[in-house]
């Protein structure tokens, strides 16, 4: 079994769609199980190690128009991109931004 680092209620972003859930960060993983699981939206389970990018974003309405900046955006080493909108967004970053 794997530490708990942090936990959180988040929000992905997908374009237009948006789920809410639970992201989670363990010594190895990040881990978002949706709450409705049948909107297709996770869950989702990445290793930390395929980390490659992490930037502050926008939360948008209708996938366009700003909301706020408390969102964060990962890009992984497969060219996936995921959005979390999500509190402490510095602290997410500075837990997930890879070292070296």
């Amino acid at each position: 079994m794997e530490n708990v680092i942090k936990s959180v209620t988040t929000t992905l972003q997908a374009g237009v769609a948006k789920s809410d859930g639970k992201l989670t960060l363990t010594t190895s993983h990040i881990n978002f199980e949706p709450y409705n699981k049948q909107l297709g939206l996770g869950p989702y389970t990445f290793e930390l190690s395929h980390i490659i990018k992490v930037k502050k974003s926008m939360a948008k309405g209708a996938g366009i128009l700003p909301l706020s900046t408390d969102a964060i955006e990962l890009t992984f080493t497969d060219n996936q991109i995921k959005t979390f909108i999500l509190a402490n967004t510095d602290e997410w970053m500075r837990l997930l931004t890879p070292a070296g």
